[in-house]
């Protein structure tokens, strides 16, 4: 093996690690955002208030792309061991 592909299969991992993570952390950046202004508008101050809704949609977005996340991340371990039987 070759810098060259040392650095594809690093590249690649970290591709799919964006890929993984993305919906994710959209999300929860999203909901913390529309709960912010929600505390602002409302003068309500708890830092309680942000988790349930967020541990909620964290739990409904891997519910909904749990099996794409698996597959993704399945394709690239194969992609890794075929690398290596070469």
């Amino acid at each position: 093996m070759d810098t060259s592909q040392a650095l594809d299969i690093i590249r690649g991992g970290l591709l799919v690690a964006v890929k993984l993570s993305s919906p994710v952390l959209l999300l929860s950046m999203g909901i913390g955002i529309i709960i912010s202004i929600i505390q602002a508008a409302t003068q309500i101050h708890e830092q309680t208030i942000t988790f349930v809704p967020k541990l909620l949609a964290i739990v409904a977005i891997f519910l909904v792309t749990g099996s794409w996340m698996l597959k993704s991340l399945q394709e690239y371990i194969l992609e890794i061991f075929r690398l290596m039987l070469q």
